[in-house]
């Protein structure tokens, strides 16, 4: 986006542009707001299997500080014969888990036809890699008065992902979230390759929170905690975690989920990156 044709292109983001809002935006979500210089901590299972292993998950994510509750229940998957989710028996388990514990929560939306209900539940919709540019899709998470977090097309760039951002915004709704999850390249190593690039450069281009999952951007539990606190360094408002008490016998990308206690030593390093990047004594 650095040519000529690149720059001409941003006039179309009438909305997003940094250059078009002056201050920052920030998303409220109950107790938490997304862009207002904390590090914004998501976490939760891969996808909602259980409803006693939810809840007890919850709180102990709650206790370690997590601020929103993530949990998949609509699951788009590659393989028809994958595990496709609990769907609205799951929905309602994980928005209980949530009240329960006090936390928002956040869940994939991939039907526009389902906007609306899932909003009964769910503090913040979230948009999927593989529904990114489904368009109605967007246009209704634009009338739904819900928060929602756009997540990467994985063969999406920037400006393709910006305007779908525009689309939301456009039919009314400005409390959008970015989210980094890494896009498809030729390395296999990892499951995807999270573009650490991508994170200065909307910080430059848009007013928009940005958040990192380093768990699909990884598709590698060992290497979440460092992409994460790369995201972080890099400039990103907050991370988006993978956690699960038995990721061996996860039913959904167990591969890639932190053990809860896994989760609290991220978390503090995180927040050390972030305040020492705050007063500028980051080591060199």
């Amino acid at each position: 986006m650095h040519s000529c044709k690149g720059e001409q292109q941003l006039s179309e983001y009438k909305l997003v542009r940094k250059q078009n809002r002056h201050e920052k935006t920030m998303v409220r979500v109950k107790e938490c707001c997304i862009g207002d210089g904390d590090l914004t901590v998501i976490a939760g299972p891969c996808a909602v299997e259980e409803e006693e292993m939810t809840f007890e998950l919850a709180r102990a994510l709650k206790h370690m500080g997590v601020h929103i509750l993530r949990g998949g229940v609509f699951k788009p998957r590659t393989s028809p014969y994958s595990f496709q989710g609990l769907g609205w028996n799951g929905l309602e388990i994980l928005a209980a888990a949530g009240q329960n514990a006090g936390l928002p929560v956040i869940t994939e939306v991939t039907e526009a036809g389902d906007v609306e209900k899932v909003s009964r539940y769910a503090d913040i919709l979230q948009v999927g890699s593989r529904n990114m540019q489904n368009f109605g899709l967007l246009k209704e998470m634009g009338r739904s008065g819900r928060p929602v977090l756009l997540k990467r097309g994985f063969s999406a760039t920037l400006e393709e992902w910006l305007l779908a951002a525009e689309y939301i915004m456009s039919a009314g709704n400005n409390q959008v979230i970015l989210c980094e999850r890494g896009i498809r390249t030729f390395e296999n190593y990892t499951r995807n390759t999270f573009d650490i690039n991508a994170i200065p450069a909307l910080k430059r281009l848009t007013h928009l929170p940005v958040l990192a999952d380093p768990s699909h951007g990884t598709g590698r539990r060992e290497l979440v905690e460092p992409v994460a606190l790369a995201a972080v360094a890099a400039g990103a408002d907050g991370i988006m975690v993978e956690v699960h008490p038995q990721p061996e016998n996860a039913l959904s990308d167990g591969f890639q989920s932190l053990r809860p206690h896994e989760l609290a030593p991220l978390i503090n390093r995180a927040r050390a990156v972030r305040d020492a990047l705050h007063t500028g004594c980051v080591a060199r």
